[in-house]
């Protein structure tokens, strides 16, 4: 008797250690933001050359709603252009763009229509 109540704390120990891990490493990492993010305001969006792991917003918009401006992944640099039939533009982060700057669409020389969500 003694013996399955010691195996029930230990297993109900463990299982909270593991919980509280869990939590931490979702609290801890980007997913967690991200999926607050797509979940809170539904102009948000990961384009479709990207995903929820690699995608990160480096301009946010700053009215009422919280949605990117801009962001970027491992291969490319995205563009929010709040139009329907391609709400996004992209570029390569190896383009040959003079003057490039990645906060200003102005400069992206040979950006992509994205995809329609």
């Amino acid at each position: 008797m003694a013996l399955n109540r010691l195996c029930q704390r230990i297993l109900v120990a463990t299982l909270s250690i593991a919980c509280l891990l869990i939590i931490a490493l979702a609290l801890a990492t980007r997913l967690f933001s991200k999926s607050l993010m797509l979940l809170m305001d539904r102009i948000n969006f990961i384009p479709k050359e990207s995903s929820i792991f690699s995608f990160s917003p480096y301009k946010i918009n700053q009215g009422s709603s919280s949605y990117w401006l801009y962001g970027e992944d491992g291969e490319n640099y995205y563009y929010f252009t709040y139009e329907p039939a391609a709400p996004y533009k992209h570029i390569s982060k190896a383009n040959n763009c003079p003057s490039f700057d990645q906060r200003d669409i102005s400069t992206w020389c040979s950006a992509t229509n994205g995809a329609a969500k």
